[in-house]
């Protein structure tokens, strides 16, 4: 999945100078050799020297994508008792399974910036730290969850990929792994999608109705235009981000309308259409208000979604302190024998 995490926190203090402490000596050369590498297209590891404002950007950005794939297992896991068949129930199954492994992956790496997993699921259940937006609406039929895997996925596939090449190892290297995941979950919800526009007319309609409170929603996961998107050019120079959001915006819709063609649905935009001096698709303006709204506490399900992460942290507790008792009773031992 995804999370606006760079943009969604740009309104706070926006336009307000920041100040810039002087580098020491030392520092200085330090920063010197962090902007080499970076000009170089390098990767930058834990134990390499890093600015501050640099791990922290980091911290925000892979905690909050890491929050995004945990509460984004809850919209299609409201599904899992009432897929249509053995096989569907299997294939939603392993895709939420994935979803938590993306997490754990994402809090690993995060990790090695310094933050501890404690701080940043602190940070998620009090609602300080932020995750994707699209994952505070509901998921009302079953065609939602071949929705979410065609185009939420999908948007989020068109993100990760470039992060791939991220200037910071760990992150990079963890998504690797996770685009590859995605990748398979987005085939899977069109192949979901094909079989209902194959079915009866409810199907069709079902799935029509799905695109069409869905697709406004996945555009806007890729942030606020770049106009209002301060910290983008911050993200791409230090190699973090590759590609801004308008132009990821862009991309994604170009690759979807042949697959909503293909599909049999209408993208429901009155101003979608190919523009052949730009040589890509125009596309109609975001309701911008409705994404602030929302990523800021007053979406339909933000507070069911967070409600339902805490009770499941809190539900766990005797699990992490069963595995910490364990790992105390045996480390001793364990060192003794070495």
């Amino acid at each position: 999945m995804y999370t606006q995490a760079m943009d969604t926190m740009a309104k706070e203090g926006k336009g307000a100078p920041r100040a810039v402490a002087a580098l020491s000596a030392e520092d200085a050369q330090r920063q010197a050799r962090f902007d080499e590498r970076i000009d170089a297209d390098g990767r930058i590891e834990p134990r390499d020297w890093m600015p501050e404002a640099y791990r922290k950007t980091l911290v925000r950005q892979i905690s909050q994508h890491a929050h995004s794939e945990i509460v984004g297992m809850l919209p299609e896991g409201n599904w899992i008792s009432r897929a249509p068949s053995l096989k569907r129930k299997a294939i939603l199954l392993a895709k939420v399974q994935d979803e938590g492994g993306h997490g754990l992956y994402l809090y690993s790496a995060a990790e090695t910036l310094g933050t501890s997993r404690a701080q940043m699921l602190d940070d998620l259940h009090s609602g300080k730290a932020k995750y994707s937006s699209i994952f505070n609406y509901p998921t009302l039929t079953w065609a939602d969850v071949g929705v979410i895997g065609w185009l939420v996925d999908g948007a989020a596939i068109m993100n990760q990929v470039p992060i791939c090449r991220c200037s910071y190892g760990p992150y990079a290297r963890a998504m690797v792994r996770v685009c590859k995941e995605e990748s398979f979950h987005q085939r899977q919800g069109y192949e979901g999608l094909m079989v209902l526009m194959k079915g009866t007319q409810a199907q069709r309609d079902m799935v029509q109705d799905a695109v069409n409170r869905w697709w406004w929603k996945c555009l806007a996961m890729f942030g606020p235009p770049d106009a209002d998107s301060p910290n983008s050019a911050q993200g791409m120079r230090w190699g973090i981000k590759r590609f801004t959001n308008d132009e990821l915006r862009q991309k994604f819709v170009d690759a979807t309308v042949p697959q909503a063609r293909l599909l049999g649905v209408t993208l429901p935009d009155p101003d979608l259409k190919w523009n052949e001096a730009r040589g890509h698709h125009d596309y109609g303006a975001i309701d911008w208000s409705e994404f602030w709204q929302v990523v800021n506490g007053h979406g339909p399900c933000n507070r069911e979604r967070l409600a339902a992460r805490v009770k499941a942290h809190d539900d766990g507790a005797w699990v992490r302190e069963a595995a910490a008792a364990h790992a105390a009773k045996h480390t001793p031992v364990e060192a003794k024998a070495a």
